[in-house]
């Protein structure tokens, strides 16, 4: 058993893969979290190194690997998240495939179905997912949870913060939370809500190029992104900061 103990104060570190919590469980052992732990992530401004080829690469050559020696059959909705994954090289995992054999570790199916049974397996039926782009930069959720803002960052083609669901019923989610828009005024934030099926959660494609938020009749605007994050402003088709380009991925 693997016991990680917190104080119950805020620990913030940084997880350089989900592996551990795959291979543990899959192979006969456990994970735990002491109960009142805390578990934070600062995001960096900018890394005090750099990484060969880019850190979208590095990023993707990692979670690569533990999607092709953990993740089975179900590795097919990484690629989808992570589409640059495809054309990134692993490796050698014969070491790390024997080593599953060895252990006589278990199937991610079972992980799924014993250990994270409340993951959605995705529904390719009712939504697209991928990345929105304005320029170099996507919408970015900046790993911000319920109330708080959504931003651009710096399109690494990774998935992960930058992976959006767009839904047939007009919503835009980033795993349960969806786009809204408190007050429906000019200059007002875009944030973060638990997803449900109301209008102000609700955008409408327009021209393929312009989003825009059904309730108020205004339209998503990247142009104060960093002070503020994403707002929104009275449609303006001129204006390249509301102007946006969805990249789907498919499974």
């Amino acid at each position: 058993m693997y016991i990680l103990e917190y104080p119950a104060t805020y620990f913030y570190t940084f997880l350089s893969s989900s592996e551990i919590s795959f291979r543990v469980w899959q192979c006969n052992g456990s994970l735990e979290i002491i109960p009142c732990s805390r578990v934070g992530h600062v995001f960096r401004k900018q890394h005090p190194y750099t990484f060969p080829g880019g850190s979208g690469n590095i990023f993707a050559r990692n979670t690569k690997r533990a999607a092709e020696v953990w993740m089975d059959e179900y590795k097919k909705y990484y690629y989808a998240a992570v589409p640059m994954a495809k054309s990134v090289h692993t490796g050698n995992i014969q070491e790390r495939l024997q080593l599953r054999r060895d252990l006589k570790c278990k199937p991610f199916s079972w992980y799924l179905e014993n250990v994270y049974p409340e993951l959605k397996i995705p529904d390719d039926s009712d939504k697209e997912h991928g990345s929105i782009r304005q320029g170099v930069f996507c919408i970015d959720s900046l790993g911000h949870g319920v109330g708080e803002t959504v931003g651009l960052f710096e399109c690494h083609g990774a998935g992960g913060n930058q992976d959006w669901e767009v839904t047939k019923n007009q919503q835009l989610k980033f795993h349960s939370l969806c786009m809204f828009v408190r007050e429906p005024k000019i200059g007002f934030p875009v944030i973060f809500q638990q997803c449900h099926n109301t209008n102000n959660q609700k955008w409408l494609w327009v021209g393929k190029k312009m989003l825009k938020h059904i309730s108020s009749g205004l339209c998503l605007d990247g142009s104060k992104y960093k002070d503020v994050g994403l707002t929104v402003n009275k449609c303006d088709e001129s204006a390249g900061s509301q102007q946006w380009i969805f990249s789907a991925v498919h499974v």
